[in-house]
């Protein structure tokens, strides 16, 4: 037998091409091809390619219970947020009122204490015209006797001579009326 595989190694070095093409090698070849492409057929279809749609089917239900839980979550946080939304609402109309009510009572405490101080100034107002009035009354009371003994003394420093008040009385009284 080693002579046959010299024999052939030497024929094959002879006619110089690469072995697989050699026609004589062809037959045993295309059987280790098919026992080769039907072994790898086999524990593709048997062993790698359910593991792998196994793993791909893992993979799919995984990633739609996340998708699942992210959408449950994104409706919590909907609601919540709709929620504070709402609360935040309430918390500003309450303020909103404490904040009127606070202006109405302040309001309230403001005119009344205008009012106060307002009968105050007026009683004052009132008090102060009568004490002009009777300052008026007093002043107008003695004008009568200050200009006739002013105009007296005017009148005797101006002609030397003494008036008498009945005169000068009368004297004045047609200017004032006249």
């Amino acid at each position: 037998m080693p002579q046959a595989t010299q024999a052939t190694t030497q024929a094959t070095e002879q006619k110089g091409g690469l072995p697989q093409l050699n026609v004589d090698d062809f037959a045993p070849q295309l059987v280790w091809l098919a026992l080769t492409f039907g072994a790898l057929y086999w524990i593709m279809a048997r062993i790698a390619l359910p593991r792998i749609a196994d793993v791909i089917e893992k993979r799919r239900d995984h990633i739609a219970s996340d998708l699942d839980a992210a959408h449950k979550f994104k409706q919590k946080s909907e609601a919540a947020e709709a929620a504070y939304k709402s609360d935040l609402a309430d918390a500003k109309a309450k303020a909103h009122a404490i904040a009127q009510d606070t202006r109405d009572e302040l309001n309230k405490k403001t005119d009344a204490k205008r009012a106060d101080v307002d009968g105050q100034i007026s009683a004052k107002l009132i008090d102060a015209e009568k004490r002009i009035k009777s300052a008026k009354k007093a002043a107008l009371k003695d004008i009568n006797v200050i200009a006739t003994t002013t105009t007296k003394d005017i009148v005797e420093h101006l002609i030397g001579n003494k008036t008498s008040d009945k005169d000068l009385a009368k004297a004045l009284k047609s200017i004032a009326t006249g």
